[in-house]
């Protein structure tokens, strides 16, 4: 069985969480793989992966709202040509990957988190990449 799945990652706006826990869970359920090791990685300079809480919504809107003052969108010093300055520090604030472990063909995971890809330059079509070590 292949140990290593590409997912795509379609986003509505510039900045937004997306929950893909499920579709890492459902793609390592798939594996069979039991006891291991994923990574996941996003192969973007402007989009990262993070672990956080998925129980009060309200999380992901603080989450975004405080990268946002910390790293403003139109920053009058801002010399990058793009103009996506702040995404770029968003990501290496975030990280472009994780690093979990597999345990009885689940994702150890706490009580209240979830893996979530960190769009800061959408919207647009995003791919991040996972892979299983047994």
């Amino acid at each position: 069985m292949k140990l290593i799945k590409e997912f795509e990652i379609t986003t509505a706006s510039r900045d937004e969480i997306v929950d893909i826990t499920g579709r890492i869970q459902d793609w390592i359920s798939r594996t069979g793989v039991q006891e291991g090791t994923l990574i996941i990685q996003s192969m973007h300079t402007t989009a990262g992966i993070t672990v956080n809480e998925n129980a009060d919504p309200d999380v992901k809107t603080d989450f975004l709202m405080r990268l946002d003052e910390t790293f403003p969108w139109n920053h009058i010093k801002d010399l990058h040509r793009e103009g996506n300055t702040a995404a770029h520090l968003k990501t290496s604030t975030v990280g472009h990957s994780q690093t979990l472990i597999i345990t009885k063909g689940k994702i150890l995971l706490g009580t209240w988190q979830g893996i979530y890809f960190c769009e800061f330059d959408g919207p647009r079509t995003r791919r991040c990449i996972c892979k299983l070590s047994e």
